[in-house]
């Protein structure tokens, strides 16, 4: 699915990407070369009238990460008018704030990592059910919304190749 984005976006999100948050770099650093679950993500994306800080296309996953100023009531509100766009489309949203980023990246890593994939198509070609933001994980706790989501692979796994058991007793 191509998403709505508006054209005039693209020069100020190109600008965006050279001027990344550390907390955006930090998290980048651990998002690009397809390190999750061997997905493709993009920085700064323009999606509709927004600039999302990072989109998947293959979980239709949208990651935002929050400064303190979104703490704010104004903030809040933007940020959930947002939220609902992305939903309408069919994204799920995540979002961190700097301090989670900054200090426990392997958490929120570890978040991301159990978002399950989106399906490829749709039965009859209906548009999918709009999606649900998740809140962030608080500190040192799980995201209750996931639980029910299926574990990824195993670190340092084979990405769900696994070797015929014959074949494995066979070698020495």
């Amino acid at each position: 699915m191509i998403l709505p984005y508006d054209k005039r976006l693209k020069a100020n999100a190109r600008k965006l990407r050279g001027d990344m948050t550390d907390a955006e770099q930090k998290l980048w650093y651990r998002l690009r070369r397809k390190q999750i679950n061997g997905w493709q993500f993009y920085r700064q994306k323009p999606i509709g009238p927004y600039i999302v800080d990072f989109y998947c296309p293959a979980a239709n996953l949208v990651i935002e990460i929050d400064g303190s100023q979104h703490f704010e009531a104004e903030h809040q509100l933007a940020d959930q008018k947002r939220d609902e766009y992305m939903n309408q489309l069919g994204l799920q949203v995540l979002r961190f704030d700097n301090r989670q980023v900054l200090l426990e990246t392997d958490a929120v890593v570890e978040v991301i990592s159990k978002i399950p994939p989106s399906p490829p198509f749709t039965k009859g070609g209906a548009n999918p059910a709009p999606a649900t933001s998740l809140p962030p994980f608080e500190k040192g706790g799980d995201n209750p919304a996931l639980a029910t989501s299926p574990p990824p692979f195993e670190k340092g796994g084979p990405g769900g190749i696994r070797p015929n058991p014959d074949e494995a007793e066979a070698q020495p």
